[in-house]
């Protein structure tokens, strides 16, 4: 069975049809820059181009960049505040013409990373990181998510994690790796502190870049890159949507 999935980014909007049973992408993924600013309109009517770039009719899994409840966004922090209280199922699927299930975007990376990925089989605690934008995370203890966490709000030392680690933060600020690094390894540090995750599984945009950061690392956890890498939203939302086959 096949699936579009949709991974809706601080930077970008991407998706691909995926093979729900092997966590395969069927086409190359499409991507199209996230409009700015990201207004609920805006960012629907470019959701409708992605699904139209597939011809596609059949049900749709998205993940986004809030805390999701019911296909209502709640949060906004790295998107256009008009999101708040926004039912976005309902408008990406008026701008689609098709079934829309939306859950949160780490949550979605989490649940590839587990069903298919650097998770599979894992039993205990395994904590998702996904560093781009923000930074996203999910939590899952033997195998059962515990849905939006959004931790990389977590304040480290007064300031919010994602604004000293994310690799938005990165970029901007034009940070070595060896910089970066301790930044990151900071969270990481708290993150342990907290939760005595048995594995942590790092995706999103610096996943790539593992072998620069991850030997730099001083968390006692065991650190991985996710085998998705950045395709693990498109793949996760692809998976969290086979609910809509059923209705």
């Amino acid at each position: 069975m096949e699936i579009l999935g949709i991974d809706i980014g601080g930077s970008g909007i991407k998706g691909a049809p995926v093979d729900i049973e092997t966590g395969v992408l069927i086409k190359p993924r499409f991507r199209i820059a996230t409009p700015n600013p990201a207004k609920p309109r805006a960012v629907a009517d470019v959701v409708g181009e992605v699904v139209r770039n597939f011809d596609w009719h059949g049900p749709v899994g998205c993940g986004f960049p809030a805390v999701i409840q019911d296909g209502v966004a709640m949060t906004a922090a790295n998107i256009h505040p008009n999101w708040v209280n926004k039912k976005a199922s309902t408008l990406f699927a008026d701008a689609t013409g098709c079934l829309v299930n939306v859950i949160n975007d780490a949550d979605a990376a989490g649940i590839a990373e587990m069903t298919f990925g650097a998770g599979k089989g894992h039993k205990g605690t395994v904590l998702i990181v996904t560093v781009g934008t923000g930074i996203g995370t999910a939590l899952f203890t033997d195998g059962h998510l515990l849905p939006n966490t959004e931790f990389g709000h977590l304040k480290i030392r007064g300031k919010d994690a994602e604004q000293r680690a994310s690799d938005y933060v990165r970029k901007l600020e034009k940070m070595t790796w060896k910089k970066w690094s301790a930044a990151f390894d900071e969270y990481l540090c708290t993150m342990e502190q907290l939760f005595w995750p048995d594995l942590i599984i790092l995706g999103g945009g610096v996943a790539k870049y593992s072998d620069d950061f991850i030997p730099r690392l001083t968390v006692h956890t065991r650190v991985v890159p996710a085998q998705f890498l950045n395709e693990a939203g498109i793949v996760g939302a692809a998976l969290a949507a086979q609910k809509l086959v059923s209705q």
